[in-house]
């Protein structure tokens, strides 16, 4: 998929189809990850794999959006040590752009308690828990190559480039 189609029509879906996302997929996902750039190449972030029923369930609970995780075939908590959330930004959104051109949807997950998650997830003082993300087969069929970039850039619910960009 050429990568401004990717971008442009890229959506956070919450809804998922009852299908695993496969052990390959989910290695390219999390590869896409860990090649992501870095500030002096510290690569600061580690991911979680959340796998048990029993860790998906009480992520769920401090979660802004519970069924994002319940219903989704893989679930990956982004975590850094120290401070470096752009860094983590640019993992993630790898993540989330490699699995659309999978086929694959997802969403960033907040959480309404961040300690508690961290502690579900087993993180230590030093670590911060950035986001999780939801990964998963689309409920409904997608393409997004039915349309053309330019197509699906004026459907985003975006401000226009005019009221965001400025000149010095």
């Amino acid at each position: 998929m050429d990568t401004y189609l990717a971008i442009a029509s890229k959506r956070d879906w919450r809804r998922y189809a009852d299908r695993p996302v496969p052990e390959e997929v989910s290695h390219r996902i999390l590869d896409a990850g860990r090649l992501a750039g870095s500030a002096v190449n510290r690569q600061p972030w580690t991911f979680v794999i959340v796998e048990s029923d029993e860790a998906r369930g009480e992520l769920a609970e401090v979660v802004y959006v519970a069924d994002n995780v319940r219903t989704a075939g893989l679930v990956v908590a982004v975590v850094t040590a120290g401070n470096a959330p752009f860094d983590a930004g640019r993992a993630a959104q790898n993540m989330m752009l490699v699995a659309w051109n999978d086929g694959v949807v997802s969403c960033p997950n907040g959480f309404t308690d961040a300690d508690r998650a961290a502690e579900v997830l087993g993180l230590g003082s030093e670590e911060k828990l950035v986001n999780a993300i939801s990964f998963g087969y689309p409920a409904r069929p997608l393409d997004p190559e039915t349309g053309w970039p330019e197509e699906w850039s004026r459907e985003a619910k975006r401000k226009p480039l005019d009221e965001i960009v400025g000149r010095v």
